[in-house]
């Protein structure tokens, strides 16, 4: 029954045969909640502490679905999401994050994330962004984003733009690079 409760509420994950999940987290606590939350909503999981881990794991087998940090601790979570979308194009996988920004999320979207969940996420939102269909949109935020927000977005914007090059995009800002390096 535990089954049958599952595949009312995600039946288009109830229909998937590879119920492969990678939760990839370098906070040790976060991952095992979310890896038991997870298996209790029928997938198999396997967890990976950083990118190194995950690359190793991906390599071997690459997973159906995925749930990636954006900061890792030996790396980015962006090229966790790109090594999985080269080796499983088809693979489904969410990018979180406590630093939010506009411009990370196109990028992770560019490489293969279906979606892009704010830090601390439910699992029920996380197996909910899994199982979303491209056709299903989320709805528009309610609050307009503050001057300071819409500031921090357009330095990170240029930040990816510059390949995440601190120097590079503070003269294109025309800043100092130890401010810029301040704010992000």
């Amino acid at each position: 029954t535990g089954l049958q409760t599952m595949t009312d509420e995600l039946p288009d994950l109830a229909a998937s045969q590879d119920k492969s999940l990678l939760i990839v987290d370098d906070d040790k606590a976060f991952q095992q909640r979310l890896a038991r939350a997870m298996e209790k909503r029928g997938f198999a999981v396997e967890t990976a502490d950083g990118l190194q881990d995950a690359v190793l794991k991906i390599t071997s087998h690459a997973p159906a679905y995925a749930v990636v940090d954006m900061r890792l601790e030996d790396g980015n979570g962006l090229d966790v999401i790109e090594a999985i979308h080269q080796k499983r194009p088809d693979s489904r996988a969410i990018i979180l994050t406590g630093y939010g920004n506009i411009a990370t999320a196109v990028t992770a979207v560019k490489l293969g994330a279906i979606d892009y969940l704010a830090k601390p996420a439910d699992p029920d939102d996380i197996a909910t962004a899994l199982g979303r269909q491209p056709e299903d949109r989320p709805a528009p935020p309610e609050n307009p984003m503050s001057a300071d927000r819409v500031r921090w977005e357009h330095i990170q914007r240029v930040y990816e733009l510059c390949d995440r090059n601190v120097s590079e995009t503070a003269r294109r800002l025309n800043m100092h690079r130890r401010t810029l390096q301040r704010i992000l």
